[in-house]
This record gives structure tokens, C-alpha cells and sequence, in this order.
């Protein structure tokens, strides 16, 4: 596929957007839980937070909640539930994963590099990292919605820690 979207974004003399404060896109923690029953958790998820899942299927679901800003994310584990998958920070644009990958990576921290991905039932831009006891966080920009579940990789940057389910 050519040159990776993060060796094009350090290339480019484009700098980030500096919007006043008001006018700053918004940003959430993303919360992946493993649930043992699935429909148990949509009914208790949905009556905790006031709202429906934004997307359910087989083995998953998500909230999109707005107050307080949160993406719930629920994998149908039996047996693990009530555990971390992993935790993430969902964002508006490919430019604020290609910024957290460098800061990150500037930091001496070890990624994923930048992909671009089918999972989850989206599309999406992301980079993962595991912290010192091991929960592994995403950093990504969902594009548009997928019906594929499992991690399919469409271009890579780069691979050194685990992926996301």
C-alpha cells in the first residue's frame, strides 16, 4: 500500500490544529469490558447510563454515552466477566492518533504503529499500547461502521505490541 500513513504524517510540514477552546472537537474514554451474559449487561448498561446501545451484535455491543462522555464497550466473555478487555481513548480525527502515536513513541513507550483496521464492527485508525500491568489501551478514530468483528488489518505501519479482543 505504499508509504504508511505515519511516516507521511512525520513528513509533512502540516502542524496540529490549535482550535480555540470552545471550539474543541471532543474526545472519550473508551471502557471495553468482558460481560458473562450480554443481554444481562445491555439491560443493567442501558438503565445505569439512560440510554440503548449505538450498536449491538453477536458477542458485543457499545454505548455512545454523552453525559458523562464514555464509550462502553461490552465483549460476551462467559466465565471472564466483570474484567477489562481493554480501555481506550476514542477521538475525533486521524491527525489526534497520528499525535498521540509520536508522543508516545517519543516517550520511549513501545506501539502498535498506525493502522488502519476492521474490528470491533467499525473501520477505524488506531495504535495501541500495553501499560505496566498490562491493560492494553487504543488511541483511534472510527470511520465508519463494518460487519467485521475480529481484528483485520488493512495497512500497517508497524507491530510490536498485541491488538485489541
Amino acid at each position: 500500500m505504499g508509504e504508511n500513513i505515519f511516516n507521511r504524517y512525520l513528513s509533512s510540514e502540516v502542524g496540529p490544529i490549535n482550535l480555540p477552546i470552545t471550539e474543541k472537537l471532543m474526545s472519550r474514554v473508551q471502557l471495553a469490558i468482558n460481560v458473562d451474559n450480554l443481554d444481562e449487561a445491555i439491560v443493567f448498561y442501558s438503565k445505569l447510563f439512560a440510554t440503548k446501545p449505538a450498536k449491538s451484535r453477536p458477542g458485543y455491543a457499545n454505548f455512545s454515552i454523552t453525559d458523562p462522555p464514555l464509550k462502553l464497550v461490552l465483549f460476551e466473555n462467559p466465565g471472564d466477566g466483570g474484567s477489562i478487555n481493554h480501555l481506550g481513548v476514542e477521538v475525533e480525527c486521524v491527525e489526534d492518533v497520528l499525535t498521540t502515536e509520536k508522543r508516545l513513541v517519543d516517550s520511549n513507550l513501545i506501539t502498535t504503529g498506525i493502522d488502519e483496521t476492521q474490528c470491533c464492527y467499525a473501520e477505524k485508525t488506531e495504535t495501541w499500547v500495553n501499560g505496566p500491568d498490562g491493560v492494553r489501551w487504543e488511541w483511534y478514530v472510527k470511520h465508519a461502521d463494518s460487519e467485521q468483528f475480529e481484528n483485520k488489518i488493512l495497512e500497517r505501519s508497524a507491530s510490536e505490541a498485541e491488538c485489541c479482543s
